[in-house]
């Protein structure tokens, strides 16, 4: 090996050379992927590989079975998707038979959706060589067998999915060679066991299995033993830049102070920038679009009722900027932990005797209750998820408005924040337990166990190195609000609620039906589907929508929180004072007429 020369031309010591070559370059070029590939990644700006991506996709790339832990927005996705596309690309230059290579398992539709476009974007130069179905969408048995029959090379499904078309012979697996479980250690607990054991006995021996997660628990490792075979176990701790990651804050307050502090929040912009609230239930997701309508504050809603169309399509328009406030109820995956955590500390006798008391008392229940009473309810979607695995694009804060019931559901929640190396802010509302149940109509269930669980979030976190801290409102300062609140939340009574919620399902029904294909053929008009409106049950008081001076503290906005505590967001929200005053102040039809001083009448003669 040649030595270079110093400046008095002698050859430098081989030491010196080694220690000033520089080490070798992160790039995706690096990794020996596709130049198809590599063209893809290109279109979407991406620079280099994420830890996760880095350390994950060569050893895909050499067979092995990979089960990755690695914080929310670390790019997971792209981990396991980029080498089981070049994979299938290699593999059709020596055997052009078609047949399924990949199967892809996500708890939701949502996921689902999202995981189909990675795809779409990653493999757009070379689209006629790969061919992605998701098996997720609304449509007929009759239509999914069709779409099977050509034996796509990836297939994107819940484990409920999968496991209906295996058993119906639409779906083969005798060809598969990747099998990847995405947000694994939420898929146990949307209660796919039963699924995923037929999955597991189809699946030929010897294929490659990839598991992707945010934490590692005992659910993660059940799926471990049941598919994979020796798997690399990657524990990435991604080291955050000062400045980056999630600031996070906890307010105590009463059951009516939460309508109260997120009026003020809101309306003073206190928080800038887009913001998801996430409540317990439907019913408290139309309760707080209405109380919001009442100041002109516009929202728009993201629950299981609604149509998948619709949710994705807002998920969409989130992410474009086109909304700053979604309400996101989180009903699933509450329910889903409470489970999970009564299961673990009783024994499985206890347990099983257990739901089985559960299911007569629920059975007594429903044969005391008169038939009248009974009112049809919307389908509810066992496969809705949005607190976890869906990419939302420049999040401010999220605003837990009611308290998830475990410390995972909450690190869940504020992942939809500080993604991809940005700032964010995480606000949660605690009710103590001497101010329970003080205001019966806004008083929630779930609310007694608030400080329990807040012990356990900040454990938690403090493990992680995170600290949560007290936002300090000057209650004070804000109790000049209480009686618009009252005014407000009167109006938004338990009829207003049930005809919000009719009301909002019927038109996004139609939205998403009616017009799919119209949408389909002229996708330039989606603008005009917008799931922001007012709905308008409740009664609107004009006068709420404005904020008098008077009410304002001495210090104006900054006094109500001291420090200056929040975040300012990418958009600019300062008026343009040379527009400002365009088009106000002008008459229409000219200046005013008085008739009696304008009259002319001519004398009879």
């Amino acid at each position: 090996m040649k030595r270079k020369l110093d400046a008095n031309d002698v050859p430098a010591p081989a030491e010196e050379v080694e220690k000033n070559q520089a080490p070798p370059e992160n790039t995706f070029a690096s990794l020996g992927l596709d130049s198809r590939l590599l063209q893809g990644i290109a279109k979407q700006n991406f620079q280099t590989p994420t830890p996760v991506q880095s350390k994950a996709i060569p050893l895909a790339l050499e067979g092995r079975d990979v089960l990755a832990r690695a914080k929310t927005g670390s790019g997971k996705t792209a981990a396991y998707l980029l080498p089981i596309l070049h994979l299938i690309l290699k593999r059709k230059l020596t055997n052009s038979t078609q047949c399924t290579s990949a199967l892809i398992l996500v708890p939701t539709r949502e996921l689902a959706e999202q995981v189909t476009r990675a795809v779409e974007s990653f493999a757009a130069f070379c689209a006629k060589d790969i061919r992605a179905v998701n098996l997720t969408q609304k449509v007929s048995d009759a239509v999914q067998r069709s779409l099977l029959a050509d034996s796509p090379d990836i297939v994107i499904a819940t484990p409920a999915r999968a496991s209906a078309n295996l058993e119906g012979s639409a779906l083969s697996l005798e060809k598969l060679a990747h099998l990847v479980i995405d947000e694994a250690d939420l898929v146990l607990s949307y209660g796919y066991d039963e699924d995923l054991q037929n999955v597991a006995k189809v699946v030929p021996k010897g294929v490659q299995t990839i598991l992707m997660s945010a934490t590692l628990t005992s659910e993660v490792e059940t799926l471990k033993g049941l598919f994979c075979r020796d798997p690399v176990v990657l524990k990435l701790e991604e080291p955050e830049v000062e400045g980056e990651g999630v600031s996070q804050y906890v307010v105590k307050c009463g059951e009516d102070e939460k309508f109260l502090l997120v009026y003020v929040i809101f309306k003073l912009n206190l928080i800038k920038g887009k913001c998801i609230i996430f409540v317990a239930d439907i019913d408290r997701c139309y309760r707080l679009k209405l109380y919001l309508e009442q100041f002109g504050i516009r929202s728009c809603i993201l629950n299981s009722e609604l149509p998948v169309n619709s949710r994705i399509h807002v998920v969409e328009e989130f992410n474009k900027n086109v909304y700053d406030i979604v309400i996101a109820s989180d009903e699933h995956e509450v329910l889903g932990d409470e489970e999970d955590s009564k299961a673990e500390e009783l024994p499985e006798d206890e347990t099983s005797s257990g739901k089985k008391n559960e299911e007569k008392k629920a059975e007594e229940q429903a044969a005391k209750e008169p038939s009248k009473k009974k009112r049809k309810t919307a389908e509810k979607d066992k496969e809705y998820g949005i607190s976890r695995g869906i990419d939302f694009k420049n999040v401010a804060c999220v605003l837990n408005f009611d308290l998830p019931t475990s410390s995972k559901s909450y690190t869940h929640r504020i992942g939809r924040t500080a993604r991809a190396g940005q700032t964010g802010m995480a606000l949660s509302f605690i009710i103590p337990s001497t101010l329970y149940r003080k205001h019966i109509p806004t008083s929630l269930e779930s609310a007694k166990d608030d400080e329990k669980v807040l012990a356990k979030i900040v454990k938690s976190q403090s493990k992680k190195g995170k600290e949560v801290k007290p936002y300090n409102f000057d209650m004070k300062q804000v109790e000049a609000f209480r009686y618009r609140m009252g005014d407000a939340l009167r109006a938004v009574t338990r009829v207003a609620i049930r005809e919000a919620r009719t009301r909002e399902l019927r038109q996004e029904l139609i939205k998403s039906e009616k017009l799919k294909r119209h949408f389909e053929e002229n996708p330039g008009d989606l603008h005009h589907l917008r799931h922001d409106g007012e709905l308008r049950p409740a009664r609107v008081q004009g006068h709420l929508k404005h904020v008098p001076d008077y009410l304002l503290p001495e210090g104006g906005k900054k006094a109500i929180t001291g420090n200056g505590v929040g975040f300012v967001g990418l958009r600019k929200t300062s008026e343009n004072r040379y527009r400002r005053g365009k088009g106000k102040g002008k008459k229409v039809g000219g200046r005013k007429v008085d008739p009696l001083k304008n009259f002319r009448g001519k004398a009879r003669k």
